[in-house]
């Protein structure tokens, strides 16, 4: 049984987009993400520190728009279509959730597709699904990476992502798809999960529900990926998967914290140079 190391590999991507980095800005293009928070949402506040100062230890420019609660659809609106208008900026990134009366949708509508760092806009979601360059969602993507640094390959491979999210389940899904892999989706209304769960070569789970993975729901040697990060009444984190109870039974895990929660970030900055570099060859 393997541990995955996201903690690592992170690093690891890190130090390939602070190389690029350099390089870039000695063409005289510095790759920048500009992000949004609308509100006070701790957690959001918590993401977003973390996202400015992975941005400026990786030498990119970093710019802060923090916005009130009660900021309305038109105010976001017209910030959005300031930065989609700025040339220094090649990243845009809303921090979700918004307060509940900005529409969110129509948010990620208007940001243009070239600078949608998170992979959220319907034309890099087509993109993804019909096999073209776009962008990709961060965590899926960082799985994707894990899967590449690992050497597991997923070509015929009995693929379960448990979870229909727009940011994970749903992108996560179509990656596996594009890379040759037989996927099936549940979600809380599927029947006989543990079933279907108990055949699978590869375990996606992305529900939110700790501990919900449990071990007859693992066959011998699968190998598991646990996108949640729940906080128990004792202050601890766990994942969606009871760790301690499938870890023996797997040929690769991913542990919470450390597994995938470190890949989301590097791949967001990989993202944004991603972009730069697009303007470069524009």
């Amino acid at each position: 049984m393997t541990i995955i190391d996201g903690k690592a590999l992170s690093a690891k991507i890190k130090e390939r987009v602070k190389k690029d980095c350099e390089e870039l800005i000695a063409k005289g293009i510095k790759p920048t993400l500009a992000v949004i928070l609308v509100g006070e949402d701790k957690a959001s506040q918590t993401y977003v520190a973390s996202k400015e100062k992975a941005c400026i230890a990786a030498g990119m420019g970093s710019v802060m728009h923090r916005l009130g609660e009660q900021t309305t659809q038109n105010e976001l609106l017209s910030l959005i279509e300031v930065l989609n208008k700025d040339d220094s900026i090649h990243g845009i990134l809303v921090q979700l959730p918004l307060p509940k009366h900005l529409d969110t949708n129509e948010v990620l509508r208007r940001i243009d597709p070239n600078k949608d760092v998170d992979g959220f806009h319907a034309l890099n979601v087509g993109k993804l699904n019909s096999g073209l360059d776009g962008f990709v969602p961060c965590t899926p993507l960082g799985i994707m990476e894990i899967f590449k640094e690992y050497n597991i390959d997923l070509v015929g491979k009995n693929a379960l992502v448990i979870g229909r999210s727009n940011i994970v389940g749903k992108p996560m899904a179509a990656l596996l798809l594009n890379a040759g892999a037989t996927v099936t989706i549940a979600h809380s209304k599927t029947k006989n999960l543990a079933q279907i769960s108990r055949s699978m070569d590869i375990i996606v789970v992305a529900i939110g529900k700790p501990k919900f993975l449990s071990a007859d729901m693992v066959g011998e040697g699968a190998i598991i990926i646990d996108v949640g990060i729940n906080r128990l009444d004792d202050g601890s984190l766990c994942g969606d998967a009871d760790f301690e109870a499938i870890k023996d039974k797997c040929s690769f895990i991913t542990p919470v914290p450390g597994g995938v929660g470190p890949m989301t970030i590097a791949m967001l900055l990989s993202n944004t140079i991603k972009s730069a570099k697009n303007e470069l060859r524009a």
